[in-house]
C-alpha cells in the first residue's frame, strides 16, 4: 500500500479516559503525529502520559473520544494494528535465566516477520552480552534489551516509554543516534520522557500535558519561544544597575540583581544583548561573567506547569517542579 509521507499515522481526537471510581486521567486531548515524526509527549507525574500511551498501544478503550494508528482504532483492530508497531515499556518482564540471546530468540517467535535477533541486539551494543543471563544485566543494559525488543518487528510506529532511564550518558547519547536513525528511515515515534534534554534533542514536535490535558503544543522551538530569555553579567568596578542605558528601552522586561551580578529578562534577545554590549564599548568596560541564553525547554514546561496550576486552583505553587524532579 502506497502511503503519503506527510500524512498522520497517529491521530487522537477530545481522547479521554476515566478510572474506576470516576477519575478522569485524560480529558478530551487533541494531537497527530505524522508519519517519520518524533513526537515526545511530557508532563509530571500523574499528568496523564502513560494513559494516553496505554490508549494508543490499544491496551484499553477510551472512555471517550477518537485514536487511530496507522488507520485503525488500536483497541478494537488491534490484530491490524499490532503487528506494525514496537513497544518499549517504562519497565520490561523478562525470565531472569535466560540470556540474553534466548530471551530475544523467544520474543522474536512471538513477531510476525522478525528480524534476526543477533541484528537488533548489535543496534542496541548488545551482542557482547548475547550469552549473559538477564538477571546480571544492570539496569541499562535492562532498558536496552527493551528497546531491542520492540524493534524485532521493524515496526513502523514505535512507542518508546522513558527509553533511556537507566542509561548512563553513553547508553543516552547511543539511543539518542538509534532514534534519529529510524526517524531517517521513516519510523514514526511516539516518545515519553522526564528528561527534557532528551525531548529537546529528538523531538520534532512535543505536547506538554499537566492535569490530563494538554496545556502546549508545538516544536522544541516554537514551546520556549514563549518564555522569555536571559541575560547576566558582573557590573564593572564602579557601576551600578542605574548606570545602565535604560532597561524598557533595551526591551527587558525584568531584572534582578545578586551582589554585582545583574540578571535581565527579554522576549527580545537581539535587541538586548546588542544595546548592552554597544554601551559597554562606549563606556570601555569589560563585563564579566557574560552569559546571553535562550530559554530552555525545562524553564518552558515548568513554566507552562505552574501557569496552569495557578489557573486551576488560583495559586501558584512550587509543586510542579518537585513532582518533575521525583
Amino acid at each position: 500500500m502506497q502511503t503519503n509521507e506527510h500524512e498522520h499515522v497517529i491521530e487522537v481526537t477530545d481522547l479521554r479516559r476515566v478510572y474506576g471510581g470516576g477519575f478522569e486521567a485524560v480529558r478530551g486531548i487533541d494531537f497527530s503525529v505524522r508519519r517519520g515524526e518524533v513526537f515526545a509527549l511530557l508532563g509530571t507525574n500523574g499528568a496523564g502520559k502513560t494513559s494516553t500511551v496505554e490508549l494508543l498501544e490499544g491496551l484499553a478503550a477510551p472512555a471517550g473520544g477518537r485514536v487511530r494508528v496507522l488507520g485503525h482504532d488500536p483497541y478494537t483492530e488491534r490484530a491490524a494494528v499490532r503487528p506494525r508497531t514496537g513497544v518499549m515499556l517504562q519497565e520490561g518482564g523478562f525470565p531472569s535465566e535466560l540470556t540474553v540471546a534466548e530471551t530475544a530468540r523467544m520474543w522474536a517467535g512471538c513477531v510476525s516477520g522478525a528480524r534476526p535477533p543477533a541484528e537488533v541486539l548489535a543496534l542496541v551494543g548488545l551482542e557482547a552480552k548475547s550469552g549473559t543471563r538477564v538477571k546480571q544485566l544492570s539496569g541499562g543494559q535492562r532498558r536496552r534489551l527493551d528497546l531491542a525488543l520492540a524493534l524485532l518487528g521493524d515496526p513502523e510506529v514505535l512507542f518508546l516509554d522513558e527509553p533511556s532511564t537507566g542509561l548512563d550518558a553513553e547508553g543516552r547519547r547511543d539511543t539518542w543516534e538509534l532514534v534519529g536513525a529510524l526517524r531517517d528511515q521513516g519510523t514514526t515515534v511516539l516518545l515519553t520522557t522526564h528528561y527534557l534534554e532528551e525531548a529537546e534533542h529528538l523531538a520534532d514536535r512535543l505536547a506538554i500535558m499537566h492535569d490530563g490535558r494538554i496545556a502546549a503544543t508545538g516544536t522544541p522551538a516554537e514551546v520556549t519561544a514563549a518564555q522569555p530569555s536571559h541575560i547576566s553579567f558582573e557590573l564593572p568596578d564602579g557601576y551600578f544597575v542605574g548606570d545602565l542605558p535604560p532597561l524598557a528601552e533595551l526591551g527587558v522586561s525584568d531584572h534582578e540583581t545578586d551582589g554585582r551580578t545583574v540578571k535581565l529578562r527579554t522576549r527580545e534577545l537581539q535587541r538586548a544583548a546588542t544595546g548592552l554590549l554597544v554601551w559597554a564599548a562606549q563606556a570601555a568596560v569589560e563585563l564579566r561573567r557574560l552569559d546571553v541564553r535562550s530559554a530552555s525547554l525545562e524553564e518552558a514546561f515548568l513554566s507552562i506547569a505552574k501557569q496552569v496550576s495557578a489557573r486551576s486552583d488560583g495559586t501558584a505553587t512550587d509543586t510542579t517542579e518537585k513532582e518533575y524532579a521525583a
